[in-house]
Parts: C-alpha cells; structure tokens; sequence
C-alpha cells in the first residue's frame, strides 16, 4: 500500500511547512504498526499559468495508477474523524493505495473531480489550498491515532 498526497503548488519553509512535516512525521510513526505507510507528497507546479485545466493534467500525471482518488473538493462529503479513519483501514484492507489531491488556487477542474473515488470536504469554508495540506495532514495522523485506540482523538 502507498499513501500519496498530490498538491498544486510548492510549499515554502514557514509554518505550514513545518507542521505538515510534523503531522506526517507522526503519522509514520504510529502508521507503521497499523500497516500504514509513510506519506509521499508530490507538488505540481503550471508555471504556464494555463489555470485549472493545466493543473488537471500535472495532478493526473501523478496519481498512481489504481489508487482510491480522494479530492479535498469544498462541495464533498464532510466525514467525522473516525469515518475518515474507517476508510482509509478499509482502503487498507482491500490493499489498496490511496492518493490525496489538493488543488491550485481556483480548486479543482471538473473533470478532474469526477474521476474522484470520494470528494472531502474540510468544511462549508474555503481554506487556503497550502492550509488544506496542513488540516489533511493533521485528519490523517488523527485517523492513525484511532486505528491505534489512542487517546490523541477526544470523542
């Protein structure tokens, strides 16, 4: 099983930075008893400035051939924690690999988005796409935390 996040953009040292590097560190960490991989993030970059449709094509390029598509879409579904962590262990039990999609500055083209497997939402709010990296980040070592039964998710 591989774990990918696939963003549109380079994130830059600073804060966001370094909490997306801690989460993930902390993820492998307590992933790796659970079965879960190290993440692999993959960021995209149109320096053409051709706009949704060129970000489609550089995202596509990197996600995995057969891997659950899931994309950080303001219009998807909004999971609780644990429904979140529910998923990615089934995705994990099927053996099956997981790519994360994060858009550029104007979201998602929709072709793109119809290809999703399932589309998150982090909420009715719009967040800065560089934000989005550090809340998925942070879902993600808190769905290891409730696969691992420890006490980092209140309920």
């Amino acid at each position: 099983m591989r774990i990918d996040i696939v963003a549109v953009g380079r994130l830059k040292k600073g804060p966001e930075a370094a909490m997306v590097a801690d989460y993930l560190d902390r993820f492998a960490k307590t992933g790796r008893s659970l079965g879960l991989p190290a993440i692999r993030i993959h960021e995209v970059e149109d320096k053409r400035g051709g706009g949704m449709l060129a970000e489609a094509e550089l995202l596509t390029r990197s996600i995995p051939d057969g891997a659950a598509v899931v994309m950080m879409d303001e219009r998807g579904d909004q999971p609780t924690s644990p429904d979140f962590a529910t998923r990615i262990a089934d995705w994990r039990d099927g053996a099956r690999d997981i790519c994360f999609v994060i858009g550029g500055a104007d979201g998602l083209d929709p072709s793109l988005r119809q290809r999703a497997d399932w589309q998150i939402s982090l909420g009715r709010m719009v967040w800065p796409h560089m934000l989005v990296r550090v809340m998925l980040a942070e879902q993600l070592y808190r769905a290891a935390t409730i696969l691992a039964g420890s006490p980092y998710h209140r309920a």
